[in-house]
């Protein structure tokens, strides 16, 4: 239409497009962790459209997110690919975290372990419903360093003497079966907990994969809490019913020289 005072040609009003709705800051930041922990499978590179898929959000939300990552150093890109792997920020924070744990502490004893009994020797920590292995022989390039707490040994130890914050059993995601040997029900659970607990060590036999039998133990503080756990791991042949105490006794023992290296002086255990 034509304004008459000005002659001018106005377009005729349109409705305004609705405004585009952004992120509260912590779920930003919820997202943008969301997006890290796509990479916990230890996998290929990956595409805006992968992890889009496994975070359940439009590519163009995704693909905002991985280019923010990607300005901090928290994600690197292969720009022949455009595919995504985690940056040199991820790298250097957990450096710094293996390090303040004095974690570079516990690799001789681990190893000492391992060539003493034979077995993997792995030493690790709670971190919501997984125990995270930080150290010993299963952290290598090609295998992922997160295992569920109820079907391991490693985890088991964790839930049965829980730091001060953990979240309790019911807390847990539904429990899945990885064998047939695998426990699935939280009361179940609840009753090798305190088997656990009672008998001072965790064992998998065949629980979380076929053919492998895992021994755990408590790396405790002065309050009781089990700031690491412990394991051995090899086949049934290695690690067989009768050899059982002669391997709990060199993984106590390994667990308490751990607390002297890992552990303040005031939280220390007193010597028994």
């Amino acid at each position: 239409m034509t304004d008459p005072a000005a002659g001018a040609y106005r377009p005729a009003p349109v409705d305004a497009p609705p405004p585009v709705r952004t992120p509260s800051g912590a779920q930003a930041v919820r997202r943008a962790l969301d997006l890290l922990h796509c990479f916990h499978d230890n996998g290929p590179d990956l595409s805006a459209s992968d992890l889009a898929r496994r975070l359940e959000l439009p590519v163009s939300t995704t693909h905002r997110l991985a280019r923010t990552l990607l300005t901090a150093g928290f994600l690197e890109q292969d720009f022949r690919t455009s595919r995504y792997r985690l940056g040199p920020s991820v790298t250097e924070l957990g450096r710094l975290s293996y390090h303040q744990r004095g974690l570079h502490l516990a690799a001789p004893e681990l190893t000492d372990l391992a060539e003493r009994t034979g077995a993997t020797a792995d030493l690790a920590l709670r971190s919501g419903p997984y125990a995270v292995i930080v150290a010993g022989g299963s952290v290598t390039p090609k295998v992922g360093l997160r295992r569920p707490l109820h079907s391991t040994a490693l985890g088991k130890v964790l839930l049965a003497w829980p730091r001060l914050g953990d979240a309790a059993l019911d807390a847990l995601p539904p429990l899945h079966a990885f064998t047939e040997r695998t426990i699935v029900e939280p009361g179940a659970l609840q009753k090798e907990l305190d088997r656990v607990r009672k008998d001072g060590h965790a064992l998998n036999d065949g629980e979380s994969a076929q053919g492998v039998r895992t021994l755990a133990v408590p790396v405790l503080d002065r309050a009781g809490h089990a700031r690491f756990a412990l394991a051995v791991r090899a086949t049934p042949d290695l690690i067989t019913t009768a050899a059982l105490p002669w391997f709990l006794e060199r993984a106590r023992a390994c667990a308490r020289a751990l607390e002297v290296l890992l552990l303040a002086p005031g939280e220390r255990r007193e010597e028994s």
